[in-house]
């Protein structure tokens, strides 16, 4: 008989990161480094820059947080991989990064989204599955105090902001994502951009009422720092006031050991650990991957037996 120390040994989890922009790349780093399977579930309302030029220019979701995701996964030694993040600095192409024309142009030829994400997930040899958290195109919409908004760099350079939701108003989500997440050992919700990249995923009407049926541990991870006018000044507390009110559900909070941590509501529990890299102003993916692993670990460890998940389990 295989003893509980054998079986945590043997621990491949699945794990699930939700969100968008740098934030959800550290989380699939850190996770890269404990999960036998990673599903990366990435925002595609983004309207600025390169990815609003394409979404107007030719119709398609918006691929500058998939291309950032496929980055983070992607192996080190393909000069492809190494090549998404260029951005082009003059003529027509100016401000695009190769990835986001990459994804754009094999979406066109080959007539399917996902399909040319997989494909560059493929060609830069990323580790994981990186889907986008709707089936096409969305705009998100708030509340502030200065009235309603529309857009998410509107969102972006806004404050006071509630009720952020959806035009069109019950997006789908894809099938495989609704399922990563019903199957997941632990989800990870954020860290990022509170309204236009955690919220902008977990309140996809398909991806949130997944996110109440799933079994899966689901860990909030709070931003290191805020600097985005949309949530300049925010606390934790206020941050998870705002998961809270956009009915998103979590087990744990992993806050930085510097942040100030307020009482949270039952059954929600807080954990402090090291998390930030050497800049102050993002998470050390190491150091976050370490953290996400015990929770998960410690989970396992105390589950009865019959209820202990991961990939020996499945």
């Amino acid at each position: 008989m295989t003893s509980s120390a054998e079986e945590l040994s043997i621990f491949t989890p699945s794990v699930v990161a939700l969100g968008g922009g740098h934030g959800l790349a550290a989380s699939l780093r850190a996770a890269q480094s404990y999960a036998g399977g990673l599903v990366g579930i990435v925002s595609v309302a983004d309207d600025g820059g390169s990815s609003g030029r394409i979404r107007r220019e030719l119709g398609l979701p918006a691929p500058g947080d998939l291309r950032r995701c496929l980055s983070a996964l992607a192996s080190d030694d393909s000069l492809l991989a190494a090549s998404l993040e260029h951005r082009f600095d003059n003529g027509p192409l100016e401000g695009h990064p190769l990835g986001n024309l990459l994804i754009a142009g094999m979406t066109q030829a080959g007539g399917d989204f996902q399909a040319a994400i997989t494909e560059v997930a493929r060609l830069v040899g990323a580790v994981g599955t990186i889907l986008p958290a709707t089936d096409g195109s969305v705009t998100l919409l708030a509340d502030s105090d200065k009235g309603p908004l529309r857009g998410q760099v509107t969102i972006e350079e806004s404050a006071g902001i509630e009720n952020l939701r959806f035009d069109p108003a019950r997006p789908a989500a894809p099938q495989a994502a609704i399922r990563a997440i019903e199957q997941a050992d632990q989800v990870i919700i954020g860290p990022g951009s509170l309204f236009t990249s955690v919220l902008a995923t977990a309140v996809v009407p398909d991806i949130n009422a997944a996110l109440h049926r799933t079994k899966a541990q689901r860990v909030f991870v709070s931003n290191v720092a805020n600097d985005r006018a949309e949530a300049r000044g925010f606390d934790l507390t206020a941050h998870l006031d705002a998961l809270a009110s956009h009915n998103v559900p979590v087990d744990v909070v992993l806050a930085p050991e510097r942040v100030e941590v307020p009482e949270v509501p039952a059954p929600w529990r807080t954990v402090q650990a090291a998390l930030s890299a050497a800049d102050g102003w993002g998470h050390d993916p190491s150091k976050l991957g370490a953290a996400l692993y015990t929770l998960l670990s410690t989970a396992a460890e105390s589950a009865p037996e019959h209820t202990r998940t991961g990939s020996e389990a499945h």
